[in-house]
């Protein structure tokens, strides 16, 4: 009897390919966990009431750092990419979520933010044209729930601003993440000149906006210092360096579900420095959100990777010239990029 599965080796190769994406997944994971201690580094060491500021001094030094380092600069078509990339990924990112760190309590904030991969999976489909997938919705709603389960205390305030800026946040992240894997990264141009571009970009968006809405700098003081140092050098040049590779090489969903790392590591900073509590529901979502994350880096089904947009009954069947692929070949992505973009001598981590 023939069987009208999938081939025996398919499985071995999925599990291949998660083995082989490992390293890099968890590299990748370290930007989300670092970003976890904005919270904690924002509402214990900052000045308070100054966003912008704080975003700005995330964003440009880290980025004219990486620019000294790299010695790389866009060229042609780039230059609006970058600028675009930017101020998603950095220039709107950083102000909306500092904004809704100061004005909610972390949990809410953080399960606002939890809602990136469900917006990265219909994102996938409308701009990046992959097939609409069940799962991917699925498990971006019970990561979405295990955060709200772990951070969500029950006298949690909501303040209308501070959830307009921690839903924006989750936007503006799930479109940049977004278009970062649709543009891809230029042929000859490596991690850190890629999150250069975007940190100097978005933090030159923010230097004008931040003395128009803030006007002078706060006073800072030593542990303000090391809070600027944290989020600048690690929180936002070297995590970022990793985010961007792994949104480049890695499928856009899987890298979209490590964020639900950030809030997780919020709360066991909030149990361990300040004191909250994790009682049995927040393991409960604990467990959820981790299953969500594990899920997230499996391969799909190879019915999944068989059928293209589109296909199904009714549907109008490729042309011999779309079917004559090799096997086991997989098309080259959307973002491959033109050679004339890519003849030069950082993207962002989110």
């Amino acid at each position: 009897m023939t069987s009208t599965g999938a081939p025996r080796g398919s499985g071995v190769a999925g599990a291949g390919a998660l083995r082989g994406n490992l390293p890099r997944t968890a590299l990748t994971a370290l930007a989300p966990a670092v970003w976890g201690t904005t919270y904690v580094v924002t509402t214990e060491l900052l000045p308070q009431g100054h966003p912008l500021f704080a975003g700005l001094l995330r964003a440009l030094p880290a980025g004219l750092v990486a620019l000294a380092v790299a010695r790389t600069l866009p060229r042609g078509a780039w230059w609006g990419k970058a600028a675009v990339l930017g101020v998603l990924n950095i220039g709107l990112l950083f102000p909306l979520l500092f904004v809704a760190a100061e004005r909610l309590p972390g949990g809410v904030a953080a399960t606002l933010a939890a809602a990136s991969p469900l917006m990265v999976a219909v994102l996938a489909v409308t701009v990046l044209h992959e097939s609409p997938s069940a799962r991917r919705f699925l498990w971006g709603v019970v990561g979405a729930v295990g955060v709200g389960l772990v951070v969500i205390r029950p006298n949690a305030g909501f303040d209308a601003v501070g959830v307009v800026a921690g839903l924006g946040g989750a936007a503006t992240m799930a479109l940049g993440v977004t278009l970062t894997k649709r543009w891809g990264r230029p042929a000859g141009v490596g991690p850190t000149a890629f999150a250069g571009w975007q940190l100097a970009a978005g933090g030159l968006f923010l230097l004008p906006l931040t003395f128009l809405a803030e006007g002078a700098p706060p006073a800072v003081d030593l542990p303000a210092v090391l809070g600027y140092l944290w989020l600048g050098l690690v929180g936002g040049l070297i995590t970022f360096v990793l985010w961007f590779r792994g949104v480049t090489s890695l499928p856009v969903t899987s890298v979209a579900v490590l964020a639900l790392l950030s809030p997780l590591v919020a709360a066991v900073l909030g149990a361990a420095v300040l004191g909250q509590t994790l009682g049995p529901v927040q393991l409960v979502g604990f467990g959820l959100s981790l299953a969500a994350i594990v899920a997230g880096q499996l391969p799909p089904s190879r019915r999944a990777r068989d059928t293209p947009p589109g296909s199904g009954p009714g549907s109008v069947p490729p042309s011999p010239s779309t079917r004559a692929t090799a096997p086991g070949s997989t098309s080259a992505p959307a973002s491959t990029s033109t050679p004339a973009s890519t003849s030069i001598s950082k993207g962002t981590p989110r």
